[in-house]
């Protein structure tokens, strides 16, 4: 027999029973929220890290770094020396001038003293070399078919003798004329503080010991190099100090304060050299073969350089780019016609 509903509820309240359906029991009221500690972190996060673009060292104050580079085309005549300015360096180019001599291309960044020089005149190579940084170049003038081509480029051409360098190029009387100009970096460098600072060029370890001929090279003593006949210039090791010495014809190389001067990595390119403007012209648009020394070892790599525009790209023999020490580097762009002999370690 069934029973309704309300018959039950019925039965149910004359037995005095109370009955619970399923699904409407009354929810426990929900417990109050315990309130969050209140808490303040005393931690700062750290700011990156910044490198120098042309020698991958570490920079405290990232403010140094933001103001083009300066490049110069520094005498080499022992007239000339000791130079002003050279110990500071981030980078130095040498290549082969008339007469078998050489002439450096130098660029300064991360450190730039009061003044550098002496300056001399434009070759037709320098603006392959000097176009990938941007910034400034200076020099004492040169050819006009020369100075045509350095000033088509997105450098800064700053002149000895023009309306625009008076106030910070002028000649020291401590030397000799044509060897004389000097420069007045920072101030140059003021003169032109909107343009760009200069974009990374070689690949850097953090450390000597990560650099690519520290771990895979060959321990050396040194290199000797030829560029012409009265040109000789020769870099060793000096284990205790960490740095490569560099000497000219058998002397010591010396800075204007008479110490020898001295690079964290030493880069050999082998170039062709055309002289069919008068004036030999190492041709650097594209590639061959290249030496690196770093932390007393050397490597055997490959170089190109696609543009005017480009770096010049290092790999080693696997084709992995190579990575140089931080620190300075000179690059010695000697002709396929001169020579390059590694010194065997001590």
């Amino acid at each position: 027999m069934r029973l309704s509903v309300r018959r039950v509820l019925g039965i149910a309240a004359l037995a005095g029973t109370a009955f619970v359906f399923s699904g409407c029991a009354v929810p426990d009221p929900m417990p109050a929220p315990t309130p969050t500690p209140s808490y303040t972190s005393s931690y700062e996060t750290p700011a990156p890290t910044v490198f120098a673009p042309l020698t991958g060292l570490p920079v405290d104050d990232p403010a140094r770094l933001a103001h083009p580079s300066l490049a110069a085309k520094v005498d080499n005549h022992e007239d000339a020396r000791p130079q002003v300015g050279l110990e500071a360096t981030d980078l130095v180019f040498e290549e082969l001038v008339e007469g078998g001599l050489t002439r450096y291309v130098a660029v300064w960044h991360s450190n730039v003293p009061a003044e550098i020089g002496p300056v001399r005149s434009i070759r037709p190579m320098d603006p392959d070399i000097i176009s990938p940084f941007g910034g400034i170049v200076a020099y004492s003038g040169g050819q006009y078919r020369f100075v045509l081509l350095m000033q088509e480029t997105n450098v800064y051409n700053a002149i000895h003798g023009a309306s625009d360098t008076d106030a910070v190029m002028y000649r020291t009387p401590s030397k000799a004329a044509p060897h004389n100009v000097l420069v007045r970096a920072p101030e140059l460098i003021g003169m032109h503080a909107d343009l760009a600072p200069p974009p990374q060029q070689f690949s850097y370890a953090d450390a000597v010991a990560g650099a690519t001929a520290t771990r895979e090279g060959e321990p050396v003593g040194g290199i000797d190099l030829v560029f012409g006949e009265p040109s000789h210039p020769s870099w060793r090791w000096d284990a205790a100090a960490g740095r490569w010495l560099r000497s000219q014809n058998g002397a010591a190389d010396l800075d204007s304060a008479g110490a020898q001067l001295s690079a964290a990595n030493v880069i050999v390119v082998r170039v062709p050299v055309s002289t069919g403007l008068g004036v030999p012209k190492t041709e650097l648009i594209g590639g061959g073969e290249a030496l690196v020394l770093s932390g007393g070892k050397l490597v055997h790599a490959t170089w190109s350089k696609g543009d005017r525009l480009a770096p010049i790209r290092l790999v080693d023999d696997s084709g992995a780019v190579i990575r140089l020490a931080p620190g300075n580097s000179w690059i010695e762009l000697v002709p396929t016609s001169g020579s390059a002999s590694p010194v065997p370690a001590a």
